[in-house]
C-alpha cells in the first residue's frame, strides 16, 4: 500500500478505511499536496489565522495549542495518517494554533479541493468527516481523563492512548514507541509542572510499568499501564464494541 498511497497509506489503515472504494483511496492520495519537510515549533496554523487549506500529517507529530494566563497548553496530539485541522475546512478560523513537535512532514490539501470531493463523492465526504468526528471522540476522552484522574493517571493514558494509535498506523513496538516530546511539553499535555511531571515519571519507572527516556517510551507493563491510566481503547474505533465494519461502505 505504501508504493502506491506513499502519502495517504497510512491514513488508509484501520478505523473504517477499508469502507473506502480504490476510486476514493486514489482521490484521497491526489489531493494531498504540496508536501513540506518542517522543523520542530512549526506553526502550521495560529489560532485565529484565517484558513484556506487542511494539514494531513505524514510523518513526525504534531500538537494543537491553546494559550492561557502566559502558559501553553497541549490539547490535543496527532500522529501519522491524522487530518490535523480537517475542521478548519468549515470553520476557516480555529481557536487554538497546530505546532509541529519535532521535525515532521506534512501534505496540504487547499479547501477549493475538499469542496469538490464533497460535491462529486459524496460517500468520501462522509468518511472524512468520520476523521474529524473520531478527533472529538478522542477530546472527550482527554477531558474525562484531565477531570477525574491524578497526574499520575493522566500520564498512562496518555502514553497508553499513543501506543495504541501509533500500533494502528504501524509505527507501535510491542514495547513502546519512539516519542519526541521533552517533559515540559507531555506536562503541558498533562495539565501539570516539569518538576511534578518528574516525578511521576519517577514512580511509573520504579514501579516497573513504564520509562521515559531520550525520546523513547518503553511500556514495562501494558496491563498495569492501562489499568493507571484507566484506559478503554474503545474511544479510538480501531477495536472493541466501537469498533466499524461494514457500517459505513455504502
Amino acid at each position: 500500500m505504501s508504493e502506491d498511497f506513499p502519502n495517504s497509506w497510512r491514513f488508509l489503515l484501520g478505523r473504517a478505511r477499508h469502507a473506502l472504494s480504490r476510486d476514493e483511496q486514489r482521490i484521497v492520495e491526489d489531493m494531498i499536496g504540496p508536501v513540506e519537510r518542517v522543523s520542530h515549533d512549526r506553526v502550521i496554523l495560529r489560532d485565529g489565522e484565517l484558513a484556506d487549506r487542511s494539514t494531513y500529517l505524514i510523518e513526525g507529530f504534531m500538537a494543537r495549542t491553546i494559550e492561557r494566563d502566559g502558559r501553553r497548553h497541549i490539547v490535543s496530539m496527532h500522529v501519522p495518517g491524522d487530518f490535523i485541522d480537517l475542521h478548519a475546512f468549515a470553520l476557516k478560523r480555529l481557536d487554538h494554533t497546530v505546532v509541529a513537535i519535532g521535525p515532521a512532514k506534512v501534505g496540504y490539501v487547499p479547501h477549493r479541493k475538499l469542496e469538490q470531493i464533497v460535491a462529486d463523492h459524496p460517500h468520501l465526504g462522509r468518511m472524512l468527516w468520520f476523521s474529524t468526528l473520531l478527533d472529538a471522540a478522542i477530546h472527550r476522552e482527554w477531558i474525562l481523563t484531565m477531570e477525574h484522574l491524578p497526574i499520575e493517571g493522566r500520564l498512562a493514558h496518555l502514553m497508553a492512548e499513543l501506543w495504541h494509535r501509533l500500533s494502528l498506523v504501524r509505527l507501535g513496538d510491542e514495547d513502546g514507541f519512539n516519542l519526541p516530546l521533552t517533559q515540559v511539553e507531555i506536562a503541558d499535555a498533562c495539565g501539570t509542572t516539569p518538576i511534578h511531571l518528574n516525578r511521576v515519571v519517577r514512580s511509573l519507572r520504579e514501579a516497573g510499568i513504564m520509562e521515559l527516556s531520550r525520546g523513547r517510551v518503553t511500556i514495562l507493563d501494558r496491563p498495569r499501564l492501562e489499568q493507571a491510566g484507566k484506559f478503554d481503547p474503545s474511544y479510538l474505533y480501531g477495536e472493541g464494541h466501537l469498533k466499524l465494519r461494514d457500517e459505513l461502505s455504502h
